[in-house]
């Protein structure tokens, strides 16, 4: 396990820091955390589970607050931190404000393509798809494959595979 660790500390150190891809990495481990935080938090509003601790949100007139309105203020907020005032200032935190919006807001997709809160209904699938496709792309595209080939190649040693 110890090896394990090492060669996927070194592949990191290699493929994600010395080539200065921190920023993607943080992008996509809060997009991941996020999208699986608020599904579990929307799971448990609807199942009337935690209702001490989660609710429905409720803006000025009673009206709902989708969390896709935090995503895309916060999306709006790091773009302009990242690309207009300090693009070499704080890139990690403006990374990871900007993969909690991108999830806050793509874990609502179908509510923005159907113009209708679909959510629970079977077009909500969209929604998880969008969010695959996103990761997908962040995790092999952004990030590089020869990460990921490390990562399984130090796997398989550490199962006895190779």
């Amino acid at each position: 396990m110890h090896r394990l660790l090492n060669d996927i500390a070194e592949s990191y150190q290699r493929n994600i820091l010395d080539a200065h891809k921190q920023p993607q990495a943080l992008i996509l481990v809060s997009f991941l955390l996020t999208f699986l935080l608020v599904r579990f938090i929307t799971h448990s509003i609807r199942a009337g589970r935690f209702t001490h601790i989660f609710h429905n949100v409720k803006g000025p007139g009673g009206t709902h607050l989708h969390h896709l309105v935090p995503g895309i203020l916060l999306l709006l907020l790091s773009g302009y931190l990242g690309i207009g005032l300090a693009p070499n200032h704080r890139r990690d935190f403006i990374a990871i404000m900007y993969g909690i919006g991108a999830a806050l807001t793509l874990d609502e997709f179908a509510l923005w393509l159907h113009l209708k809160d679909v959510y629970w209904a079977k077009q909500g699938r969209q929604s998880i798809d969008a969010v695959v496709i996103a990761a997908s792309f962040a995790g092999i595209v952004l990030l590089g494959g020869q990460f990921w080939l490390d990562v399984v190649r130090a796997v398989g040693r550490a199962i006895g595979l190779s």
